[in-house]
């Protein structure tokens, strides 16, 4: 008897407790320039898919497909770029049919709003005046890609490699330039427009690969019905719309 009720003491509080108790997470690595953008759409996916709750993890893109790679609960990956995608098909953590684009961005050069030296070119970067300039880690964070294959095209790499300071995500880049640590910084034009009057768009960056970014669901996903359901909502008009108003392009 005793063990009856204390099931039914079980089953009322159950009852009782709010819906999002039992809500089924949805974890989504994303690269560190969607961060304010995902977490503006997450209560948007949310609010159409009841018993559904978003957990992000946001990093540079190379740092989590290594997470990936060691286990790490993950149902959709987000990337800054194609390659670290098709790293990550390669190796068979992601599923390559699910692959959607969902967004494009640029590459600017970005300086201290405030004090900071006279560039107008790439080439201007070699001055004197300009004595540390942030970039993104080449191996893991792709804005860091982009600007390398940007410096080469304009046979700067070399030149420019001494008074290079890596950072471990493109909002790390922007932080130093906004910090005014560094007088000069190649991060994605989102980014620069989160900073607001910190930073000063210096020019438009060329003679990359397009940056376009991919979503794709886990290989090892336990809740692939709803990864496929989020990567459907970016292609929505509600996502679509968000994305734009940070400066996003539509693929």
């Amino acid at each position: 008897m005793m063990r009856i009720l204390r099931l039914l003491a079980r089953l009322a509080l159950a009852a009782a407790l709010p819906a999002a108790a039992w809500a089924q997470p949805l974890t989504v690595s994303a690269a560190a320039s969607l961060t304010n953008a995902f977490q503006e759409l997450a209560p948007k996916f949310e609010a159409g898919k009841p018993g559904v709750t978003l957990r992000f993890n946001f990093a540079a893109s190379g740092t989590l497909l290594q997470q990936v790679a060691q286990g790490a609960p993950v149902d959709v990956f987000a990337s800054a770029d194609q390659v670290t995608v098709a790293r990550g098909i390669e190796q068979k953590l992601f599923d390559a049919d699910s692959k959607r684009d969902f967004a494009l961005n640029t590459v600017v050069l970005v300086a201290p709003a405030q004090g900071s030296p006279g560039i107008g070119a790439l080439s201007d970067l070699a001055s004197p005046a300009v004595r540390r300039i942030a970039v993104g880690k080449t191996a893991t964070v792709p804005v860091g890609r982009y600007t390398r294959e940007a410096l080469d095209s304009a046979g700067l790499w070399s030149v420019l490699e001494p008074k290079f300071v890596y950072a471990d995500t493109v909002r790390q880049v922007l932080d130093y330039v906004s910090r005014g640590e560094v007088e000069a910084g190649f991060v994605y034009r989102t980014d620069a427009a989160i900073a607001g009057d910190k930073v000063k768009v210096v020019l438009t960056v060329q003679g990359h690969t397009p940056v376009s970014y991919p979503v794709v669901v886990v290989s090892e996903s336990r809740n692939k019905a709803a990864a496929q359901d989020f990567i459907a909502f970016l292609s929505t008009p509600a996502a679509l719309d968000v994305l734009s108003r940070y400066g996003f392009g539509k693929p």
